[in-house]
């Protein structure tokens, strides 16, 4: 009964994360999407292998959807084929590990005000480390400080769509579980952890 009961626990939080992640497929403000409250939930929620790998799974297969149907249409020009990763994808995947594991430190004990303090560091390490990569690997900004700061400077908009995104769909994610559990459906929640 009490492997069940883990089972199941696990079972939503993954249909929940995979839910989450197919949102970036309705039309939305950009950097408004689920993703960083996605990686603060695996985080939270799933023992250390797993809060890297479904999260990770998640966001590839949302990726795959984005870049061969919704992206091919929209930018036909700049479309080469399948494309699994587009340019860059390494920072993405990079700033949403750091997430998770901002989840998985910031968020051992969760609360309303943890998951919306959590929320905005989250939006903060994507915003510096997706940034940075964009600084770093285009030829938009120069190499230099300045060029670096006007690279952050035009990204504020985006930073703030990343924060009420994160906020948004984490108030969800984590209300809707923590909900499903103090009703009985989800019960010893720490038994996910391993």
């Amino acid at each position: 009964m009490k492997n069940m009961k883990v089972k199941q626990n696990i079972a939503l939080a993954v249909l929940m994360i995979f839910i989450a992640a197919l949102t970036r497929l309705i039309p939305h403000w950009p950097n408004f999407t689920a993703l960083g409250a996605v990686a603060l939930f695996g985080g939270a929620y799933l023992s250390r292998r797993w809060a890297f790998i479904i999260p990770l799974i998640a966001l590839f297969v949302s990726d795959l959807f984005l870049n061969n149907l919704i992206y091919a249409k929209q930018f036909p020009d700049a479309y080469d084929g399948f494309a699994f990763f587009t340019p860059g994808a390494w920072s993405i995947y990079g700033a949403f590990i750091a997430v998770i594991i901002v989840g998985m430190f910031m968020l051992r004990k969760v609360n309303v005000k943890s998951v919306l303090f959590t929320s905005v560091i989250a939006a903060m390490v994507f915003f510096v480390i997706t940034n940075f990569a964009v600084w770093a690997g285009t030829p938009i900004f120069p190499k230099n400080a300045a060029g670096l700061i006007a690279c952050y400077t035009a990204a504020i908009p985006f930073f703030w769509n990343t924060v009420l995104g994160n906020l948004f769909f984490g108030s969800i994610l984590f209300g809707a579980y923590e909900y499903a559990r103090q009703t009985g459906f989800i019960n010893k929640l720490k038994e996910v952890r391993e």
